[in-house]
C-alpha cells in the first residue's frame, strides 16, 4: 500500500501498521477485561494486539490500545450506545476524520454521526469485533486496489445491521 503512497499523494506514508502487545498492554487488556464493560473478545484481541494504525487508508483507521480506552474511561465515563442508550460501550477507536467507534458490551461495535460524544447518535456497524475486524480488512483491501474507500465506509451509507 505504501509503494506508490508518495508518487499518489505527493506526500510520504504515514504509520500503517498492526503493533504487536507488550507486557503493558496486556496488563492494560486485563484491566479492561476486570472493568466489565467490554466483550471478552475484545479482551482477547488486545491480549494479542496493542493497536492498529492505519493512517493512510482513507481518513485513517484507529483502534487504540486498551490502556488508551482506560484512561478515556477513567476521563469521560462510557457512552450509551443501543436503543435508548441503555447499554453502555467504550470508545475504541476512531475513523481519522473524527468520528468514534464504540465497543458495546455485547460485542456490537458503533460508530458515532458526529465528532461529539456528549449527545452520542450512533450507527452500529459490526455485529461483533470479529465482522467489525473483516470490514476493517475489506476496507484496507479496496483501498490498496483501487483508493476508494471501502466496506466500513460504505456501511454509514446504508447499513446493514
Amino acid at each position: 500500500m505504501t509503494g506508490e503512497f508518495e508518487r499518489w499523494h505527493g506526500f510520504p506514508p504515514g504509520t500503517n501498521e498492526v503493533r504487536p502487545t507488550s507486557r503493558d498492554d496486556q496488563t492494560a487488556a486485563r484491566a479492561l477485561g476486570q472493568v466489565g464493560l467490554v466483550s471478552a473478545d475484545l479482551v482477547t484481541f488486545y491480549d494479542s494486539i496493542g493497536d492498529v494504525t492505519w493512517a493512510d487508508v482513507d481518513n485513517g483507521y484507529f483502534l487504540a490500545p486498551a490502556s488508551d480506552v482506560l484512561l478515556r474511561l477513567q476521563e469521560y465515563g462510557t457512552v450509551g450506545v443501543g436503543a435508548g442508550h441503555k447499554v453502555h460501550g467504550l470508545v475504541i477507536g476512531s475513523n481519522g476524520g473524527g468520528l468514534s467507534y464504540v465497543g458495546g458490551l455485547d460485542g456490537s461495535v458503533h460508530r458515532t454521526r458526529t465528532a461529539s460524544l456528549d449527545e452520542p447518535e450512533l450507527d452500529k456497524v459490526a455485529n461483533d469485533l470479529r465482522q467489525f475486524l473483516e470490514l476493517l480488512e475489506r476496507s484496507v483491501k479496496r483501498f490498496v486496489a483501487d483508493g476508494e474507500p471501502g466496506a466500513l465506509q460504505a456501511s454509514l451509507r446504508s447499513p446493514f445491521c
